[in-house]
């Protein structure tokens, strides 16, 4: 796989990798302007000691008998230079244009006092010889091997502490500017307009501050729009059960015939029309609902029986055995509308009860009928979508069941998901994140 370079597409990574960069520049320019001026004034101290020395090496070695000499040299010596008694070695002479400065600030301490001569050796490590005569015409080599300037030992252990100290402090700018996006992003993620909004803390820096205080007015103005809208639509569906009830009392009063039929007919749908828009008007409301703790086991068998009753096909398989918390006049109307969905298209259902990988209770209601479109099984929860398989007469709806379903499937904590069996068929499966516990067994 190809690696390549590019911008970070994260708001952390690149403030970190802005900080960090900027800051290493910073410290990198002061670190190098500030050993340059050391190395500056270290060179200039060792040419100005070299100078010194040299000259009064020389001076010594000069004012001395000739057999005395070799027993000072080990005292003259020193770590990067030695003087020897002789012609020294064969070398290159060395050019006008690229004299070191050690060699010039020897030919500044002894110029005027002595002659000299300097060559270039050749070798692994490439050095320079400067030769000149003392007084009684004996030689005199100095061999130079010239050395960087001596570097500290903590210098390199400051850098990287340095360094270190960088990446922290940018590690913490960066979570302090990024905690808040991060929970202003949690917030929108678990904003839930049918529970009652939780605001933000709008303690802190006056941007953060700012910024939450705009989404606590956010969250209660889309609160009161839903609920604005939900009453307005309430208040239609109510207002039209009362002419309707009589014109379907006038149509009773007109005498049989084809018209009358359909409009009987066409009065019927319209009223449940009515009753699914109030249906759907008081979903919202479902997460007022007080919780309670029921046996979900019981709980699906009186449901499924009072199917049955009606010589309706509906079966349950598995079971739970658990006291489950939830708001059971919710989950029973959930339930009760994709039960009547199934038997609408089907003629039959199946409750199938269990748990997911997660430990999620997993209650899936389960047909026969025609199925859904891949590409509609998201859009057939929205309020008044169907299908186009649904507009009949015999069949059609209003399309608010599944919507009603997962408005409050929502309220309740859960998720409705909808998926085409193999074989043929839907299935409606309701999850439920809230831990359950083991029944208590009464003594």
């Amino acid at each position: 796989m190809k690696w390549r370079l590019g911008w970070p597409r994260t708001l952390a990574s690149q403030l970190s990798l802005i900080f960090l960069v900027s800051l290493v520049c910073a410290h990198g320019l002061s670190f190098s302007a500030q050993f340059y001026e050391r190395y500056i004034s270290a060179r200039t101290t060792m040419l100005d000691n070299l100078e010194n020395d040299v000259a009064t090496s020389v001076a010594i070695l000069d004012r001395l008998p000739a057999n005395e000499r070799a027993s000072w040299l080990p005292r003259l010596d020193r770590q990067n230079y030695r003087y020897l008694l002789n012609a020294g070695e064969s070398g290159e002479p060395m050019k006008s244009d690229d004299i070191p400065m050690a060699a010039a600030s020897i030919r500044h301490a002894l110029g005027e006092h002595y002659p000299l001569t300097f060559r270039t050796i050749p070798g692994l490590q490439k050095h320079f010889q400067a030769h000149l005569t003392l007084a009684d015409g004996n030689p005199i080599t100095l061999d130079v091997r010239p050395a960087a300037p001596p570097v500290a030992h903590w210098l390199p252990v400051v850098l990287v502490l340095q360094l270190a100290l960088l990446l922290g402090c940018t590690w913490a700018a960066v979570r302090l500017a990024i905690r808040p996006l991060t929970r202003l992003a949690r917030a929108v993620e678990t904003l839930d307009p049918n529970a009652h909004p939780t605001p933000l803390d709008e303690t802190g820096p006056t941007e953060v501050a700012h910024a939450a205080v705009a989404f606590n007015a956010m969250q209660q103005r889309i609160a009161e729009y839903l609920k604005e809208r939900m009453q307005i639509l309430a208040a239609i569906s109510h207002d039209l059960q009362t002419p309707i009830t009589r014109m379907k009392l006038r149509a009773e009063l007109m005498e049989d015939s084809t018209d009358r039929d359909k409009l009987w007919s066409d009065l019927g749908e319209m009223e449940h029309l009515v009753r699914e828009g109030v249906a759907y008007a008081r979903s919202v409301h479902g997460a007022s609902e007080a919780s309670a703790r029921i046996n979900l086991d019981a709980f699906l068998d009186s449901l499924v029986f009072d199917y049955q009753d009606m010589n309706k096909h509906v079966s349950l398989s598995g079971r739970s055995a658990r006291v489950f918390d939830t708001r059971p006049h919710a989950l029973r109307r959930v339930l009760v509308n994709l039960v009547d969905n199934a038997l609408k298209f089907a003629g039959s259902a199946e409750l199938e009860v269990g748990a997911t990988a997660t430990g999620e209770l997993s209650i899936k209601v389960l047909d026969r009928g025609p199925g859904i479109a891949e590409g509609e099984l998201t859009q057939v929860l929205q309020p008044f979508y169907r299908v186009e398989n649904s507009r009949n007469r015999g069949t059609g709806g209003t399309g608010l069941g599944l919507a009603i379903a997962q408005q409050l499937v929502v309220a309740i904590g859960g998720t409705l998901t909808l998926s085409n069996r193999l074989g043929g068929g839907l299935c409606a499966e309701i999850r439920l994140g809230r831990p359950v516990s083991r029944p208590r067994k009464d003594l």
